[in-house]
């Protein structure tokens, strides 16, 4: 079935502020670690009080504000403040550290950081303390007149927590100053924010070099927003459970903002703890967000047989390769017979194909779906430039309303990324069936080159997942001087089983290509992941290079 498409030619305010005044009194947001609920009449209140402390502290059109917490009250609201001032919204990843905070504050000349509380054993504050010592010189009348010639653009700090320091503003002291910002005034500048004014500044993890600054509009994050909620069949009925980190597309854009789209509650937890998420889950939640280690953590736990999962119905499962027998044990085990795989990266907003919950069950649990309506996705050869037929690997590219405007003060990166046809290059390897599904193998740069032969590693994933006493397993490439690359794989067992390298040799043997057997095999408890739940497989690939130095030799 397809869905007609229709362009939302709205800016961020502009959907919230209907979906506010279409349903006042329905539930729309819930911080499960605060406590704090907010119907949507409640949240627009705030949010629009929040809006005009910002003007009131002197926030321009155009200017940037970070926002470095996990996701606690009042990010959310905090999101929606700055797009409805047409300012820029710049999340910052929970994972970084001083320098890669200086970094991100200098290059995205960001006039505000809104920070969070401590989190665990990190402090946030603190760091930003290091990163900028001259705030601490700043109290009282002097807050927000920061001049610091490493960070000629950044004035000032709002503490998100309780105790906000003295040089800090405290969320209620902006809100108190936004009494001083007129009715008239905050309207004006709310109707003075266009549909392709930039919202967003997400920069990238930067495993290569330092992160660059995807600017996305009001255009491109509400319309696949939208899409996300669409492909859910989402409502105001509907509660979304959502754990993956706001300052990732997966939960501002998928989360908040296909939240505001169709008037579905969210309700939000700062941890990835699984025990928690499923007791919440058992609260009437309808859809679930998660990464694939989330899901398994959560299939595997000890509480799992205890809990009724029977209100949930969809979700989304994104964020890396999605595995199929993961995906099967989700919808069979988790009540989530309309479950969906979204497939994309920051620069396309982030989705750029997904299931939807009326696809078969085949193409729901084996395919990354196919191009959002009024995109279109192609494959293409990364060394020719030539368009790949039917059911042959290349690049995976889009084209469409979901496609940065660009990286932030980097145009020769945004001409690499976005070819003179305006498709976004995904850096992924993939391939259209003749429905259009995608499948999607992974990062080109994970290919693997066994003397001459390609070796794709999520097939040898799928299959080895399948293996008796097998947890989970990941696939990479090891250096090997006779044969450019050999086939490794990292696997976590199953509690209590032992495995050896010549069971899993022994089980692939016959099964699957010789050359497709992994010669090295590693057995570990986890895998290295960043913030946002994904494998690090770049860390994989550089712990097989040590474990297993005599393939060079």
């Amino acid at each position: 079935m397809s869905f007609e498409f229709k362009l939302i030619e709205k800016t961020l305010g502009q959907v919230f502020d209907e979906t506010v005044a279409k349903y006042p009194n329905n539930e729309a947001l819930m911080y499960v670690d605060s406590k704090i609920r907010w119907t949507w009449g409640e949240l627009g209140e705030f949010v629009d009080s929040l809006a005009r402390g910002f003007m009131a502290l002197g926030v321009e059109r155009g200017d940037k504000l970070a926002l470095w917490s996990v996701n606690v009250h009042p990010w959310e609201e905090a999101m929606l403040a700055i797009a409805k001032t047409g300012s820029m919204l710049v999340p910052v990843n929970t994972g970084y550290r001083e320098k890669e905070l200086e970094y991100l504050l200098s290059h995205s000349d960001a006039t505000t950081l809104l920070v969070g509380d401590t989190f665990r054993d990190f402090n946030f504050l603190e760091c930003f303390c290091k990163a900028v010592p001259e705030i601490k010189e700043l109290t009282g009348e002097k807050r927000g007149t920061l001049k610091c010639e490493r960070f000629p653009f950044l004035k000032r700090v709002i503490f998100m927590g309780e105790n906000a320091p003295d040089f800090a503003y405290s969320v209620a002291e902006v809100i108190e100053l936004g009494q001083q910002v007129s009715a008239a005034d905050y309207k004006a500048r709310q109707a003075s924010v266009k549909p392709v004014d930039i919202v967003n500044i997400q920069y990238t993890s930067g495993t290569t070099g330092n992160p660059k600054g995807v600017m996305l509009s009001h255009l491109n994050v509400v319309n696949d927003g939208y899409w996300c909620g669409r492909m859910q069949n989402l409502g105001p009925t509907d509660r979304i459970c959502l754990t993956v980190p706001f300052f990732h597309n997966f939960g501002s854009v998928a989360g908040i903002i296909c939240s505001a789209c169709h008037a579905s509650a969210l309700v939000v937890i700062s941890s990835g703890n699984p025990a928690q998420i499923m007791s919440v889950i058992q609260e009437g939640c309808t859809s679930f967000y998660g990464v694939p280690a989330m899901y398994h953590a959560i299939l595997h736990h000890r509480l799992f047989e205890k809990i009724d999962f029977s209100c949930l119905r969809t979700g989304i499962m994104g964020g890396s390769i999605c595995p199929t027998p993961l995906m099967e044990a989700v919808i069979k085990k988790m009540h989530m017979p309309e479950i969906t795989i979204a497939y994309g990266l920051t620069e396309s907003s982030p989705t750029m194909t997904m299931t939807s919950y009326l696809d078969d069950m085949h193409h729901r649990t084996t395919s990354g779906g196919r191009a959002l309506p009024g995109t279109e996705v192609r494959i293409i050869d990364p060394h020719s430039g030539r368009e790949m037929p039917q059911g042959e690997w290349g690049e995976i590219c889009c084209r469409g309303f979901n496609v940065m405007m660009g990286y932030y003060k980097n145009p020769a990166a945004t001409a690499e990324a976005i070819d003179k046809n305006g498709f976004l290059h995904s850096g992924d390897l993939g391939y259209l069936d003749k429905e259009g599904y995608v499948t999607v193998s992974g990062r080109i740069k994970d290919l693997i080159i066994r003397a001459g032969e390609n070796v794709y590693p999520r097939e040898i994933e799928e299959f080895v997942s399948k293996m008796p006493g097998v947890k989970d397993v990941q696939v990479v490439s090891v250096p090997s001087r006779r044969y450019g690359e050999e086939v490794g794989a990292f696997i976590v067992p199953q509690p209590e089983v032992r495995l050896t390298r010549e069971d899993v040799r022994n089980y692939c043997k016959g099964q699957i290509a010789w050359y497709k057997v992994p010669r090295y095999v590693s057995f570990v408890e986890s895998f290295p992941l960043n913030p946002s739940g994904k494998v690090q497989k770049f860390k994989l690939r550089e712990m097989a290079a040590e474990l297993f130095p005599n393939a060079m030799k």
